[in-house]
């Protein structure tokens, strides 16, 4: 029996929320799964994976294997480079302690990369707010003036209006 780690979908129309899950090849994809690993929204920004991730490696280290959005997702969280680092060790390659401490700066530098894009995001969603509103002060201002200017003409226009014209009798005299 092969065992396959993947994306059911849940959720509803256009708003998409995976689970990860263990599943036998042979089931559908919304159908029947061994466990629940845990979840996957791709809709918010960065995208958001709760992930167990000791079950995730035991069944990765068990033969389980991922589909390829799901190998996505598992190398994302560090479960691949877990796997690749403790058959090393297995192997004799490097020792547990050194695998564990590549482990944690590759986690920490991935931390710092997610914080910096969230923090980059941010900002610019704050300054393209005010670019946006300096241009709809700007736009307000000018249609202010050109009411001001508007209005200095119908006051003039008032002024021409109430003084009478010099008649012909009037330039006569």
């Amino acid at each position: 029996m092969a065992v396959k780690i993947r994306l059911a979908r849940r959720g509803r129309k256009k708003l998409p929320i995976y689970d990860i899950v263990v599943a036998d090849a042979r089931a559908p994809r919304d159908g029947k799964f061994i466990e629940k690993l845990g979840s996957y929204n791709p809709k918010t920004n960065p995208a958001t994976i709760i992930l167990d991730e000791e079950k995730t490696f035991s069944w990765v280290m068990n033969g389980a294997q991922p589909t390829d959005t799901a190998r996505t997702i598992l190398s994302d969280k560090g479960i691949m480079l877990r796997k690749h680092l403790q058959v090393g060790v297995l192997k004799g390659a490097i020792t547990q302690d050194q695998a564990d401490k590549k482990l944690t700066d590759w986690k920490s530098q991935k931390q710092a990369a997610v914080e910096k894009v969230a923090t980059d995001l941010t900002s610019k969603k704050t300054t393209d707010l005010k670019k946006r509103l300096e241009a709809e002060k700007e736009v307000s201002r000018k249609r202010a003036e050109a009411i001001q200017v508007k209005k200095a003409a119908v006051v003039l226009e008032e002024k021409t209006e109430e003084t009478p014209a010099p008649t012909e009798e009037a330039k006569a005299e």
